[in-house]
């Protein structure tokens, strides 16, 4: 029997089919068979036919004294190892396996694996080298591909902004990078496996959320944008959004779970923010109306399953506009804080205190018994509001006028009883002020003011009572006036002028608001009109539309036939919405919004960030502008959370391809800090109040360059 290739290939003569059924063999393994002595050349003597396939070279040249050196063929920079393992497995009678590079015939770098043993025979004084020799290219290209791949993977995990982790049940965490070590305050990964062993207990703050996060993910195998707040490693408390899901081998048992971390407590604290100063009034941080309403109703509901009584307080200050003419409006404002906190500490924590604006307050005391019991709290809010308030050295006294109505016995719904809260307050003023009226049936005065007002605004249009006056916006950049925004004014023959603060909401009541809004926008269009004919620099003029306005079908057709009668073109005229008024039937002012669009005219959303529109619905408005409202405007430059709000603000207009204006900038500082961060335009007594249309065109329009003068 044959104990080598060349004993079976040479040794005996007479087995001719045997050894042509060895060579076919050979001849079909992949790879070179090969046979060769222990030499500085390595000779070779039997190559098989994989020679050809592997090296390029036909077995013939590779065989006897004048063939090409096998040793030729490795690179140059693999010889020496090569040469070093075969002969430590020749001096050892040992196996070898190796991988190395050759060239081919034809230039091309192959890597192969070579497999083979030395046989020594000692009477002839030489070794012999058996082996096969396959090419493995493929497979070290596969292998390098994986550890490149490993490498990224490894680099991303490493280096990921987002806390990336693996974890079960039972281990806790398995693997975690280095950012879900510094969101949970860890100094390293190793620190926060071996530090965070319960899950469960020693990082949620609420457990009840980890085994919702669980049964969710037992469900579906999956969990998105889990939102839950958990501890840090120093006691403090972060808000993180979770994404995950369940690895599972091929008998469907979870073998671990893997999943990302955001800390989203910025996000968390700024929507906190936004939402309080949508409900909040942004002076005194008491509940605006939209909260008051709110609440309101809810105390009404509780009144009616309770049956307990609601009082509803509604709270004038007393000659206040005086004080705020005689002090200014710095000191006015300190006083409405100081009046805000004084009825706060009249009350209980379950009862509401709101501002309406300037100087009205209400107050919501929810669980009364009777009117005697909300006459104790009456009678303190009257004593504490009157104590002295000291100004710049000067003591000064304050006191108020209150009007109460009690559900049910004044009214059954919030409309009602702040109604008649305000009817009895107007009664309070009339008896001399600093005191307290309960609303009863003969108490029409306040009403009647009201009618009386409504009848005059219904004769306004007709008496020419009412006036535009505009206020400029200015490129940030530039300084250039870009804008003007009309607003209404109501003269009354021998009256002060009215802003629309004071009777639109009654014009809206009354159903005026439709009426008024198509004068704005007829006299808003000519007037651009008339300064564009003037040769003065075309800008375009904002014009406010009411949520009514928005979801009448009147609106259209409004605006189309104030710009043909004008001929003002359509770019010229931007259309102001708020948020507040797109949400109330946003389907409906969607459909108007891109009817407008199609029109050509430019639209804004007015007021931003007082309101609760969502990112879904503001990418898909068809805006040109976003106004950033006043409020978060109040001292930028010092108000590090305001300053935060703005800046994101501006981003996310600026990615959503909206020009974003500030409004009410006041001061030097707003103004450098808005340029600062990259506000488009601006508004606000900075560089110019709101003044007639001959004043406006001859400060703001015939100004060298067009240019905005200082204010």
């Amino acid at each position: 029997m044959a104990h080598t290739i060349s004993d079976a290939l040479m040794g005996d003569k007479g087995s001719t089919p045997a050894i042509h059924s060895l060579e076919a063999l050979l001849a079909n393994i992949h790879g070179m068979v090969y046979r060769c002595l222990a030499d500085t050349a390595w000779t070779m003597e039997f190559v098989s036919q994989g020679a050809f396939e592997l090296t390029g070279h036909l077995p013939s040249e590779l065989l006897g004294q004048h063939a090409i050196p096998f040793d030729q063929l490795i690179h140059p920079e693999d010889r020496e190892h090569v040469r070093q393992v075969v002969q430590d497995a020749v001096d050892h009678g040992r196996r070898y396996e190796l991988e190395y590079r050759i060239r081919r015939k034809d230039g091309v770098l192959r890597w192969v694996v070579e497999r083979g043993s030395a046989v020594k025979y000692v009477d002839k004084g030489l070794a012999i080298l058996e082996g096969i020799i396959q090419d493995v290219t493929d497979r070290k290209k596969s292998n390098e591909n994986l550890l490149e791949a490993e490498r990224r993977y490894r680099s991303i995990f490493e280096n990921a902004i987002e806390g990336i982790y693996q974890s079960t049940m039972a281990q806790g965490y398995l693997d975690v990078n280095p950012a879900l070590a510094r969101i949970y305050g860890y100094d390293s990964p190793s620190q926060l496996i071996e530090g965070l062993r319960d899950i469960g207990s020693q990082l949620y703050v609420d457990l009840n959320r980890r085994l919702e996060f669980m049964q969710i993910m037992d469900k579906h195998g999956i969990v998105s944008n889990f939102e839950s707040r958990v501890y840090r490693r120093d006691g403090s408390v972060i808000w993180i959004s979770e994404n995950a899901r369940a690895v599972r081998n091929e008998a469907g048992e979870v073998l671990f779970y893997e999943g990302t971390v955001e800390d989203i407590t910025q996000r968390k604290l700024s929507e906190a923010e936004i939402h309080f100063r949508a409900t909040h009034d942004p002076l005194t941080r008491l509940a605006n109306r939209t909260l008051l309403e709110e609440r309101l109703e809810q105390a009404i509901d509780g009144a009616r399953r309770n049956g307990k009584c609601v009082a509803v307080v509604f709270l004038d200050l007393d000659k206040f506009k005086y004080i705020n003419d005689s002090l200014g409006h710095q000191l006015g404002d300190e006083l409405l804080v100081t009046i805000a906190d004084r009825l706060r500490h009249c009350v209980r924590e379950s009862d509401t205190v709101a501002r309406l604006g300037g100087d009205e307050f209400v107050l919501v005391l929810v669980n009364q018994i009777n009117e005697k019991t909300v006459e104790k709290t009456v009678q303190r809010i009257l004593s504490d509001v009157a104590r002295p308030w000291v100004a710049n050295g000067v003591e000064i006294q304050v006191t108020c006028s209150m009007g109460v109505s009690l559900f049910p016995a004044h009214g059954c719904d919030s409309a009602a009883l702040l109604k008649h809260a305000d009817a009895a307050m107007f009664e309070a003023k009339r008896l001399g002020r600093n005191n307290s009226q309960y609303f009863s049936e003969n108490l029409d005065d306040a009403a009647v003011n009201r009618l009386e007002t409504i009848s005059s605004l219904r004769h306004a249009l007709k008496n020419h009572e009412f006036q535009l006056h505009y206020q400029p916006k200015c490129d940030l950049a530039t300084g250039a006036v870009v804008g003007a925004e009309a607003l209404i004014r109501w003269q009354r023959p021998g009256r002060p002028v009215v802003g629309p603060n004071v009777f639109l909401p009654l014009a809206e009541d009354a159903g005026l608001m439709e009426a008024i809004g198509e004068w704005v926008l007829h006299t808003a269009c000519l007037q651009n009109r008339k300064w564009q004919d003037a040769g003065l620099p075309p800008i375009s003029v904002s014009v406010n539309v009411s949520p009514l306005q928005l979801e009448k079908d009147s609106l259209l057709p409004q605006i189309t036939h104030a710009l043909r009668e004008s001929g003002l073109a359509p770019r010229y005229l931007e259309i102001e919405v708020t948020e507040n008024g797109m949400m109330r039937h946003i389907e409906r002012s969607m459909q108007t919004l891109r009817r407008l669009k199609d029109l050509g005219v430019r639209l804004s959303i007015d007021d931003f960030g007082t309101g609760y529109s969502s990112l879904s619905h503001l990418k898909s408005l068809p805006m040109d502008t976003l106004k950033i409202d006043k409020s978060f405007i109040r001292n930028i430059s010092s108000d590090h959370q305001n300053a935060s709000i703005v800046k994101a603000v501006i981003s996310l207009g600026h990615s959503l391809g909206l020009k974003v204006v500030a409004e009410g900038v006041e001061t030097e500082s707003e103004y450098r800090h808005l340029q600062l961060i990259g506000c488009n335009e601006m508004q606000g007594y900075y560089r110019g109040r709101p003044v007639p249309a001959q004043s406006f065109s001859m400060a703001y329009l015939q100004a060298p360059t067009h240019a905005m003068p200082a204010a």
